[in-house]
């Protein structure tokens, strides 16, 4: 049986998380105070928009930009509601969404943060989670999570579930964590989301929107919430404060997993100690190198994600091409896999797999990807492999890339991450150069430069230089400025 970890570092104005498999790093989140997820968010807001060309309403919810509100919004924020089977019943009451008017001001929850120039989307079919269980306030729905595949395990939480007092218009499903759940833990659990909606409630109604009435709970109180299980060998905590507040939340809700968290005392840092902190850094490299000695590329782009799969070294003798192409593809896979999920990649993925001929191996493939996808939380659709080779598939976007997180574009290239060379920007300097003599019938220029453009200018283009000059009676001094930019030409 795997040994699984839950790290929890704490720094000054950061908390990371990672979730470890035999030492292997299989999850990792990181989050910052200034910009704390408002995923599940739940906000009083404001129309101030409807589109009906697109069946949605612009609402005002306090923040830069106004969230995205389908008309005919039928969303949850369920955890596992992708994976449910429910039951429905038609007399719960749903919040108004079918016509909402300019002005009007309602409950919304936040299903997908903001991105890019794109504001949050959001639902007003609220869902609280909690430990084990997902309290749906407007929504009369009943289930248990399709994860839980035990026929006696399934039937022993539908018995629970049919002992709680639930008010006629809510309805709750049952989390995967709740396998194992006793009946007290449970009815606890209940109680406490009952307890938390009727504080929401409450506070929607004491001031006019847009304001945030709710926020989820922090980065490291949600892995808990979500990630322990009786599975997780130990919690380790490496700020004495976190620690205490870890434990408090766990005996709270779970007392009886308790003795698994840890505090780490030792001087050498936590994620050092345990080996990750370089494959951490190794999540915001373009290549990925496997241990047969192929590769992977993962480019992100505006409209989507681009993964080449490249046999680098890989050597093995007495193999045919399309048993190397089949060998590496599958090793890549997996590891695709894992690399969706620890950047946390979103939206459309295209990922071009090395060439095979046998329809038998395209198969095994996609059947090998769709596992390795399977322990995913955020919901996959692979379309499987297109005429050219390519396998297209999508991945739920809710929150922000971990690149997104911890870089931004560079101001030197303007995130094309390329420069023109310093060749390129010379022979662009005496094309500037001659217009300005031209148009402003100059005797005497300065071409003022970035050194390398300078020394390309006084070296592999002075002949280019002089020609120019004596041609049109001009004298041109070259002048370096070590702050500009490689790019940056000015001439006086």
């Amino acid at each position: 049986m795997k040994k699984k970890e839950i790290l929890i570092n704490h720094e000054h104005q950061e908390r990371r998380v990672a979730i470890l498999e035999d030492g292997k790093l299989e999850n990792y989140f990181v989050e910052r105070a200034q910009d704390r997820t408002i995923l599940g968010n739940i906000y009083k807001g404001r129309v101030e928009t409807i589109v009906p060309s697109v069946g949605a309403a612009f609402v005002n919810v306090g923040m830069e930009k106004n969230g995205f509100l389908y008309l005919n919004d039928t969303l949850s924020m369920a955890m596992d509601l992708d994976e449910l089977d429910l039951n429905k019943e038609s007399n719960g009451k749903r919040p108004e969404n079918q016509h909402l008017k300019e002005g009007q001001e309602l409950m919304v929850q936040v299903t997908k943060e903001p991105f890019g120039t794109k504001g949050p989307r959001l639902t007003t079919h609220i869902s609280l989670p909690g430990r084990y269980l997902v309290l749906m306030p407007f929504e009369r729905h009943f289930g248990v999570s399709k994860k839980i595949s035990d026929d006696a395990e399934r039937q022993r939480l539908r018995s629970i579930l049919g002992g709680l007092k639930v008010p006629e218009h809510m309805g709750v499903i049952v989390r995967t964590v709740a396998w194992g759940a006793t009946d007290k833990e449970v009815q606890r659990d209940f109680q406490l989301l009952l307890r938390l909606w009727d504080r929401i409630e409450k506070a929607g109604h004491r001031r006019n929107a847009p304001f945030l009435i709710y926020e989820d709970y922090d980065l490291a109180l949600r892995m808990l919430r979500d990630y322990f299980n009786e599975e997780i060998d130990s919690i380790w905590v490496d700020s004495k404060d976190e620690f205490r507040r870890v434990l408090r939340f766990v005996r709270s809700y779970m007392a009886r997993l308790s003795n698994a968290v840890k505090f780490y005392r030792e001087n050498t840092p936590l994620f050092e100690k345990k080996g990750i902190e370089g494959e951490i850094e190794k999540l915001y490299a373009i290549k990925v190198f496997l241990k047969s000695g192929a590769y992977v590329v993962i480019e992100p782009t505006e409209g989507l994600t681009v993964i080449d799969v490249n046999s680098g070294k890989f050597r093995k003798k007495n193999i045919s091409q399309e048993q190397m192409a089949f060998s590496v593809n599958c090793e890549s896979a997996r590891e695709i896999a894992r690399q969706l999920r620890l950047r946390d990649v979103g939206g459309i993925i295209v990922i071009d797999f090395i060439d095979m001929m046998e329809e038998k191996h395209r198969r095994e493939l996609i059947n090998v990807f769709k596992s390795a996808l399977s322990s995913d939380r955020a919901k996959t659709d692979v379309l499987g492999i297109s005429k050219l080779g390519l396998i297209q598939m999508t991945r739920e976007r809710t929150h922000r890339t971990l690149e997104s997180i911890s870089y931004k574009d560079c101001p030197y290239c303007q995130g094309k991450g390329k420069v023109k060379s310093a060749f390129s920007i010379a022979l662009t300097a005496l094309r500037e150069l001659k217009t300005h003599i031209l148009k402003n019938k100059a005797r005497k220029a300065t071409i003022e430069v970035h050194p390398d453009v300078a020394s390309s200018l006084n070296n592999e283009n002075f002949q280019a230089l002089r020609s120019l000059c004596r041609r049109f009676g001009v004298r041109a001094d070259v002048k370096t400025n070590a702050s500009f930019h490689i790019e940056k030409v000015q001439i006086s």
